[in-house]
């Protein structure tokens, strides 16, 4: 499918599943290499980031622990600002190597607020890993160490990135196509 309608919007093909598991591929090596003896644990942010997470941690072979937590800031195609935490993280942090994985970071205000949480478990360090980056949205200064691709600024959907809901099962990531 070279484009699909979902909620009446069109969306072209942006990247191919292919090109986006070579992007993975390559900063699952890098994060093999960086992270070697710690141990680190990965914490995927729901829903979004849930087939990153799955394919990322496939290609990890250090040892390593994997929980999840969800954030929401998002609703139809806008950002709405307001980040609320809905389910907390369970895990205790302290002094461990964490790696936080998002599907996407524009504002990094989502990000922020994060690292800003974890930051009061007393973990050894945080770190972000995103498999996509949109360096023109960004208006907070934030540390990613792993970014698998950067894109523009267009709404996107597919490879667990939704639009209200649809579209997170797609294998490609697709762009809105502007009317």
């Amino acid at each position: 499918m070279d484009t699909v309608i979902i909620h009446g919007k069109a969306f072209k093909i942006a990247y191919t599943e292919q090109e986006i598991l070579n992007a993975v591929k390559k900063i699952a090596d890098r994060i093999n290499r960086d992270m070697a003896g710690k141990n680190p644990l990965f914490l995927a942010v729901l829903n979004g980031a849930f087939v990153f997470a799955a394919d990322l941690l496939r290609m990890i072979t250090i040892p390593c622990e994997i929980s999840f937590v969800k954030l929401a800031s998002y609703q139809g195609t806008l950002s709405t600002g307001k980040i609320k935490e809905v389910i907390g993280i369970n895990e205790d942090l302290t002094n461990r190597t964490v790696v936080i994985l998002e599907d996407i970071v524009e504002s990094g205000f989502t990000m922020k607020r994060m690292m800003e949480t974890l930051g009061t478990r007393n973990p050894k360090s945080i770190h972000v890993c995103t498999l996509l980056h949109k360096p023109d949205r960004l208006e907070v200064d934030i540390n990613m160490e792993y970014i698998a691709m950067k894109i523009p600024n267009n709404f996107i959907v597919g490879y667990g990135l939704d639009y209200d809901g649809q579209g997170r099962n797609l294998r490609n990531i697709y762009s809105i196509i502007e009317e």
